[in-house]
């Protein structure tokens, strides 16, 4: 093992000399490297360089880190923290940069992406392959090639001309005088005075390489002010007709710095209106509201069976239009619920062969909760929902379309991007609403986009727009502000406050006010599944205070409507939707009676009678005349016609009725022959004669065989037990405490044994690879060892067929096991001697 007090050679030597917590920190941060467990700690820094790892890792630092981590890939290798923070402040010396720099570069740190001391700094080989500066792939930074990377195809006569043209004394070999290149150029004084003496043109060619891309063309005979550029090595050829501004020179213009616009501090959410918290919870409510009645309105639709299912999956266009229409919403809001509803488990498809979406049993356990715990479902779903409803209507990498309940809406960023913006909305004052062009670029700071590729598809942007709209229409936030019970969905509920603007309406018997402590928005990382639900429930109880209390009553008017000026009981909307036409909607809903919809109740089961008595019961204002009558002359009809299958028949009692249909020509295509004077006879269906006499002003009634009035009532479809769907990860999740103890327990083990000092033995034994000796030598080895009390190592193949290197102490040898203190896992364990490949002494410390 290496000594504390020498600088780590390696990655694995700085891994090695970590703590627990320190490791825990970069398990945590990249929980790919845990997945599977390292067996060492050579492992895991070999795991941490990789090329997929590190790019992820650096997919995940903030603007500043990034920035330091691509101001080491164009320092030296090592580097030295006075070098970097002169790439990162310049010669003047940024006081920010220089206060925000060990803050990044522990970060850099923590992340296993830079290793050494603070006077040996270097940045993980694969992460500086990845950005470091190459002709086809520009730094960042904007920097092209240091003056020996550019000169390494030079001829040396070449060289020696640029050396003595720029002032300099030629020197033996290519090598040396690349060096003495370099040295010039970035000595500032020296510098300074070369270029006083450049011609204002060639300045100007250089201010316009300075900041990137470092790269020009020149033609095969230059101009005189180009020609004094390229004699004295200002720039450097790379390729025919192609030169390059060395490093050394841009960071001299540069003042020394590598990049443009350092950014050591998050740009700050700038608020855009203040609203007194008690109006953002009350229209956050409000809108809560209304989106428990949009995802019932919409499953209420689909519950005789709603659209079918497309062959590639998820609804058509014509049906998201037609359901957008019966919500009186637009297409792109439509979808937004019909995949809140689908998230929540509500709806899903019913697996027939004649496959079409309809509520799930869910969805009528959802109907029976309190109207505050509904929310909560759907709010813990939408924020925990991999799925992007803003995708719909746009096209996939292949170009083909993505769908309402189709496949390709998965983003695997959308959870977490919905938690940070309400983070950061959470960490603005109560009732502040935040302007979103600084929430995106907030956003942006901390997962800057490193690619044009990125950049042109800005994923978490449009996730973080989608958010705020989709936050506004849940109820989450209210005018743009994140409510009480928003901030209790984050884990971070302000309990006191809301119970203060709850004290302002008196509470229900069993309303109780969960106690949390705040947590600042710095903190609010997404929660586990089991804090989720808590959290979530916490939220519902802060919202139940302030949602309307539904009403029993509604207003009847004399045009034959009635007026809801509020959300009305379960029972009551249920039976007023039957018997009337919803006219408009809002925060009063109009209900208008019709003849259609009379007949509809009557249809129903309901009688004349319990009309009249259901809408005195109900109406705060006398029943209008004009409704009575209505409701009598429908019911005088209703049934007088009666309807059965001959294939179908028409019977009444008043054979003048049927003799007025017998000479109404639109019965003509109905082809109706009488059979007696009070019954009339048809080869159309019972479904077909209803419909044709209604649409001739006849109120008919079906009958069954045994001629009784048949009620009908809508059929509600339902799926079998359907799951939600499951969220797809961005990765491997983040390991809990009980898997990081676990795991860096395991590796420290694995170290251990891959790290002891063995005696040597005949067999040369390569590092990593197990000990290997006979049955009888191993055996004779682990008896010494019991007598002794000696630690050996030894090689191990599990059941499973998994090899590793553990140290022992053996305790007892008998029956073909050996019962051993095994220092790698920290307990006392057995093993069969026939699973031991070999043994080895350790040397004496």
């Amino acid at each position: 093992m290496s000594n504390p007090a020498t600088p780590p050679r390696s990655l694995a030597e700085a891994l090695r000399a970590r703590d627990d917590a320190s490791l825990a920190v970069l398990l945590r941060a990249r929980p790919d490297l845990v997945t599977p467990v390292p067996t060492d700690l050579t492992q895991l820094a070999t795991r941490a360089g990789t090329r997929a790892s590190v790019l992820r890792a650096l997919e995940r630092l903030d603007r500043f880190a990034l920035q330091t981590a691509e101001a080491l890939a164009v320092a030296g290798d090592p580097a030295s923290y006075g070098e970097l923070l002169g790439l990162m402040a310049g010669d003047g010396g940024d006081p920010l940069v220089a206060a925000a720099l060990p803050r990044a570069l522990n970060t850099l740190r923590d992340q296993a992406l830079v290793w050494g001391d603070d006077d040996r700094l270097r940045l993980v080989r694969t992460a500086r392959e990845v950005l470091a500066p190459s002709p086809q792939y520009p730094s960042p930074t904007g920097l092209g090639p240091t003056v020996r990377e550019a000169t390494s195809g030079m001829s040396p006569g070449r060289i020696q001309e640029i050396v003595t043209t720029a002032g300099l004394p030629s020197t033996h070999d290519s090598v040396s005088a690349a060096d003495a290149l370099g040295k010039l150029f970035g000595h500032r004084k020296k510098m300074a005075k070369l270029l006083a003496a450049a011609p204002a043109e060639s300045v100007e060619v250089l201010s316009r390489l300075v900041w990137g891309p470092p790269y020009g063309q020149v033609t095969p005979e230059p101009a005189a002010h180009l020609r004094w550029l390229l004699d004295r090595g200002l720039l450097l050829p790379t390729a025919p007709g192609t030169v390059v501004l060395p490093r050394e020179v841009a960071l001299h213009l540069r003042e020394g710095r590598a990049h443009r616009e350092p950014e050591p501090v998050p740009p700050a959410v700038e608020p855009t209106a203040t609203h007194r918290p008690q109006v953002v919870d009350a229209t956050a409510a409000g809108q809560a509201y209304t989106a428990l009645a949009t995802v019932e309105e919409l499953l209420k639709d689909w519950d005789e069976g709603g659209p079918a299912v497309m062959r590639a999956g998820g609804l058509s266009v014509r049906d998201l239009k037609r359901t957008a229409v019966a919500l009186d919403l637009p297409e792109p809001v439509a979808a937004f619920w019909v995949e809140l509803a689908y998230a929540a488990g509500l709806l899903a498809s019913d697996g027939e062969a004649d496959e079409r979406y309809a509520a799930t049993p869910v969805y009528d356990e959802w109907l029976d909760r309190p109207p505050a715990e509904r929310w909560a479902q759907l709010a813990q779903a939408w924020l925990t929902a991999t799925r992007a409803a803003g995708l719909v209507g746009g096209r996939d990498a292949k170009d083909r379309a993505l769908s309402a309940l189709g496949p390709g809406l998965d983003r695997s960023a959308a959870p977490e991007v919905r938690h940070r913006v309400l983070a950061l909305l959470a960490g603005l004052p109560e009732g502040t609403a935040p302007a979103a062009a600084s929430v995106l670029a907030r956003l942006r700071w901390e997962r800057p986009l490193r690619g044009p590729q990125q950049r042109d598809d800005d994923l978490r942007g449009r996730l973080a727009r989608w958010t705020l709209s989709e936050a506004e229409l849940l109820g989450v936030t209210g005018r743009g502000a994140l409510s009480a019970h928003g901030r209790a969905l984050l884990g971070a509920p302000t309990v006191e406050k809301a119970a203060e603007r709850a004290a302002e309406r008196p509470a229900g018997p069993g309303d109780k006010l969960p106690v949390h402590h705040h947590r600042p928005a710095a903190a609010l990382e997404p929660l586990s599944p089991p804090e989720q639900a808590v959290a979530a429930a916490a939220a519902g109880r802060l919202l139940a205070p302030l949602l309307p209390e539904p009403l029993d009553h509604v207003l009847l008017q004399a045009d034959l409507t009635a007026v809801a000026p509020g959300p009305l009981q379960r029972p009551l909307a249920d039976t007023l939707g039957v018997l009337a036409d919803v006219e408009s909607k809002g925060g009063a809903t109009v209900y208008r009676f019709t003849p259609a919809s009379v007949r509809r109740a009557l249809d129903a089961g309901r009688t004349a009678t319990d009309l009249h008595a259901f809408l005195t019961t109900h109406s705060r204002t006398p029943v209008p005349q004009p409704l009575a009558y209505l409701i009598d002359d429908v019911a005088r009809r209703h049934g007088h016609l009666r309807v059965g299958a001959a294939s179908a028949y028409v019977r009444c009692d008043d054979d003048t009725v049927l003799n007025e249909i017998m000479a109404d020509k639109r019965a003509a295509a109905l082809r109706l022959r009488r059979l007696a004077p009070t019954v009339l006879s048809t080869q159309a269906d019972p479904a077909a004669l209803l419909e044709g006499l209604r649409a001739m002003g006849y109120a008919p009634a079906a009958e069954s065989a045994e001629g009784d009035v048949l009620i009908t009532r809508a059929h509600a479809h339902r799926t079998p037990h359907r799951t939600a769907p499951e969220p797809v990860p961005d990765g491997p999740p983040p390991p809990d405490g009980t898997l990081l103890a676990a795991a860096i327990r395991a590796i420290r083990a694995g170290d251990l044994a891959a790290t002891t000092p063995r005696k040597p033995t005949g067999t040369a034994v390569q590092g990593g690879e197990l000990p290997r000796t006979t049955a009888a030598e191993t055996l004779a080895t682990m008896q010494a060892a019991v007598l002794t009390g000696d630690t050996l190592w030894i090689g191990y193949v599990n059941a499973e067929g998994t090899a590793s290197q553990r140290v022992i102490a053996p305790i007892r040898v008998e029956g073909g096991f050996v019962t051993a203190y095994d220092h790698t896992a920290d307990e006392v364990r057995t093993y069969p001697l026939h699973r031991v490949t070999g043994v080895a002494e350790l040397a004496a410390e």
